[in-house]
């Protein structure tokens, strides 16, 4: 169990890298908070969004995809390493990415090679609301946008325009954020760690004694999103924070509402793993369009390098755990 735990830590170190951005972005992009405030308050909301509100999307990561009855020692492994690998080339490249994205085609890539993929609930649930949030989140940005900010200029603003009691706001949205991440990025790592505690323990996920193992490892992963945003999450905010579009107070506190709630009802509601990083960002480009105008954002260098690896990323997670299963397999650690 000791190397699987330590993947996952690497893995959650990665998450707190990439995640930095989505929650933090938008008070930083306003100047509202320094950087180097961002990773404690970070991992404490992240933290208790994990065991508050992440139980279902451990669930579904730990037995809707890959039956739970493959989840043996060197497969976890071969995913969760298979995760943090795509996620550290993404944070690399200074971009952010949906770990919540890079795991499901991990456990794709495992089950496709085991012949065992749960696809329903994948291709009528998961996928479609992978397309579905970031939209509607560039939608209601959009809409808020153009509703309460007065003008243009206001929404470009670098200064806190509102004051204290404004910067503590969005300062607040951005914790709000931190904390949706935790409902949702965290089963990431939680989600088959605890399926696999729970085989070693005899029980079955869903059952009652599972909710105290998923308890047992998110004490053990959730920390270590602080420690990745220390150590990672600088460079990635720099990105979606300061390279795609000004932000004023109001607009950073109508990015960190939006996609805080879209992302937390999609957790708590069916435990569906997405991507917050993709409704940030489609918030962040419809501030863009409302300040700038529709070419001037979606012609930037950035945004065009964001897409780029939303598409790879994902891609290189499923085609690393299909090969390293191979690997496996061919080293007699796994049995097919």
């Amino acid at each position: 169990m000791v190397l699987p735990l330590l993947i996952a830590m690497f893995l959650a170190i990665n998450m707190g890298g990439s995640g930095t951005s989505p929650s933090f972005s938008s008070a930083y992009g306003a100047d509202l908070i320094r950087k180097d405030l961002i990773p404690g308050l970070f991992g404490i909301f992240v933290f208790g969004g994990a065991i508050l509100a992440g139980e279902k999307v451990a669930l579904t990561l730990g037995r809707d995809i890959l039956p739970d009855a493959c989840m043996t020692t060197p497969l976890v492994t071969v995913i969760l390493l298979s995760v943090a690998l795509s996620l550290l080339a993404a944070n690399l490249l200074r971009v952010p990415q949906s770990t919540s994205q890079a795991t499901v085609c991990a456990l794709v890539g495992a089950a496709v090679f085991f012949r065992a993929l749960k696809s329903e609930r994948l291709l009528l649930e998961i996928i479609p609301t992978w397309f579905i949030l970031p939209i509607a989140s560039f939608v209601l940005t959009l809409a808020l946008a153009r509703l309460l900010l007065r003008s243009r200029s206001e929404s470009a603003s670098v200064s806190p325009s509102g004051g204290r009691i404004r910067r503590w706001l969005v300062i607040g949205g951005a914790c709000y954020v931190a904390f949706a991440i935790g409902s949702n990025n965290v089963a990431n790592a939680t989600g088959p760690v605890a399926v696999l505690i729970a085989k070693r323990f005899g029980t079955a996920a869903g059952e009652e004694p599972f909710g105290l193992v998923i308890l047992l490892a998110t004490l053990i992963v959730a920390p270590c999103f602080g420690i990745g945003s220390s150590l990672l999450g600088g460079r990635v905010v720099d990105t979606t924070g300061k390279q795609i579009v000004d932000f004023g107070a109001r607009g950073a506190a109508i990015v960190s509402t939006v996609t805080a709630t879209l992302l937390l009802l999609a957790s708590v509601t069916r435990g569906i793993p997405t991507s917050l990083v993709q409704m940030n960002t489609a918030a962040i480009l419809a501030l863009g369009v409302c300040k700038q105008g529709w070419r001037a954002t979606w012609t930037r260098s950035s945004v065009r390098r964001l897409l780029a690896v939303w598409i790879v990323a994902p891609l290189l997670s499923l085609c690393l755990s299909f090969g390293l299963c191979i690997v496996a397999e061919r080293l007699g650690l796994l049995t097919v």
